[in-house]
């Protein structure tokens, strides 16, 4: 996977990295402080304009619910899913890449500095956003996961709003495509302005093709449940 796509790669980096650090010293971390340890370079030292949902999903890894609190707390707890609910997310959810990668930063500075100032339009897009991920949550603990997929679109549409280097006219294009081939929803994973689309769809095969057609790549992907771990230790 491509640095620059928006899959967390940087949070991913980060706390492979420490978690190897430690494990060469023999020191345990719990996920939180590795992923505490791995904000703190990104966000306090490297001033990277981003949020911490990567270095925390990447530390702990599964389906997991974040309340990130004022205090710069975090609770961390998996969703309460049956595998019936999980197998249907895995075998419905489709990752192509589109080529283009970029800057999260770039893309997240403009976003970051509107936030900073209270402007009123994106602090209300941020708080939909936010009401929209306690509602995935409710649908996905429910096993309604095509209502989660109409929910990726309701996203997409009003994370497009935050700024004008979201998407383009090629990306819309493709977009579209998903939509008119079987996909119910979908979204540009991470910052925007390229990297891969994720679509929900139960016509998997349909999406596939088109998809194929137009010259995306398709990741496979399953979900990891580990986190961050050490696979190999002299």
């Amino acid at each position: 996977i491509p640095a620059g796509t928006g899959l967390g790669s940087s949070g991913s980096f980060t706390t492979a990295l420490l978690k190897a650090l430690y494990a060469h010293r023999r020191r345990l971390l719990h996920p939180s402080e590795l992923a505490e340890l791995a904000r703190e370079i990104e966000i306090d030292r490297l001033k990277e304009p981003i949020g911490k949902q990567d270095q925390y999903i990447a530390a702990y890894g599964g389906l997991t619910s974040f309340h990130f609190h004022r205090d710069g707390t975090v609770e961390a707890a998996p969703l309460q899913i049956n595998m019936e609910t999980l197998f249907d997310l895995e075998d419905n959810l489709l990752l192509f890449f589109t080529g283009f990668s970029r800057s999260a930063g770039d893309i997240l500075k403009d976003q970051d500095t509107r936030t900073q100032k209270a402007d009123p339009e994106m602090v209300q897009n941020l708080h939909y956003v936010k009401e929209l991920g306690m509602r995935s949550q409710k649908v996905l603990e429910a096993g309604r996961t095509a209502e989660f997929g109409e929910m990726m679109h309701e996203h997409w549409e009003h994370k497009k709003r935050r700024s004008r280097g979201m998407s383009n006219p090629q990306i819309d294009e493709w977009y579209e495509l998903g939509r008119t081939h079987g996909a119910i929803g979908g979204k540009l994973v991470g910052a925007g302005g390229g990297g891969f689309i994720l679509f929900y769809a139960e016509d998997g095969r349909r999406l596939r093709q088109a998809m194929a057609k137009a010259g995306l790549q398709e990741v496979r992907f399953h979900f990891d449940f580990l986190g961050t771990q050490v696979i190999a230790q002299s």
